[in-house]
């Protein structure tokens, strides 16, 4: 089954996918710790019509460390979170977004796919349901695998 819409709602920390206009799974996410926004360098996660443009990851293990979207061939630990406390961690799976409203989250300062805005796996350490991110939308890891197999590239995707 292939999702053909991605909706996450900022105030409810909360990713609801739907084919066909069922839903089909809906996973707990932390956005951004700074809140909602499309202004590059703001941190924000930024709001309204993006698509999936590209699909980053297949094939490698569950907790898989990326850095500039290549994986690093570590896997994520406790112990290697506590030997690089510096580290936003991007794990698993990437599902890269970019913006479909020229003028908000498209172009110009506020493009989100400039802006490198995902959605990624993060460290089990990290809760879901409290804005933490740093613009990205983080899942749990089990549920980043889970909603990549399930994403298409295309696939619409609505943050408000």
């Amino acid at each position: 089954m292939s999702l053909d819409l991605i909706h996450i709602s900022i105030e409810h920390q909360c990713l609801t996918g739907y084919a066909g206009g069922q839903q089909v799974c809906r996973f707990p996410v932390s956005t951004a710790q700074a809140g909602p926004g499309e202004q590059q360098g703001s941190g924000c996660t930024p709001r309204g019509r993006h698509r999936v443009r590209a699909r980053i990851g297949e094939g490698q293990p569950l907790g898989a460390v990326f850095i500039g979207r290549r994986p690093t061939g570590e896997v994520w630990s406790a112990e290697l979170a506590a030997a690089h406390p510096e580290r936003d961690w991007i794990l698993t799976r990437i599902l890269w977004l970019c913006g479909e409203e020229p003028g908000f989250n498209r172009g110009g300062n506020c493009d989100s796919q400039r802006r490198y805005i995902y959605l990624h796996g993060t460290g089990d350490d990290q809760p879901m349901g409290i804005p933490l991110s740093h613009g990205c939308i983080r899942l749990r890891n089990s549920d980043m695998l889970a909603l990549f197999d399930m994403t298409p590239a295309g696939c619409a995707v609505v943050i408000e």
